[in-house]
């Protein structure tokens, strides 16, 4: 899963994801999703999610 379909996203899931500030360097942050924020089906930069820390990026695994 890459992360740019909405239906490969489900709440609760452990994903990897690209905070905004980290987007130049790629460095991924590990967590759960709690919230699903692209309404799209597709995104092609990846479905942007919050996780259970809060924290909000796009999937990328």
């Amino acid at each position: 899963m890459d992360g740019k379909k909405r239906s490969d996203v489900k709440i609760g899931q452990q994903v990897s994801i690209v905070l905004k500030e980290d987007q130049k360097t790629g460095k991924l942050t590990e967590g759960v999703v709690s919230d699903i924020l692209t309404n799209s089906a597709e995104h092609p930069h990846g479905i942007k999610v919050r996780l259970e820390s809060g924290f909000v990026g796009r999937v990328k695994k």
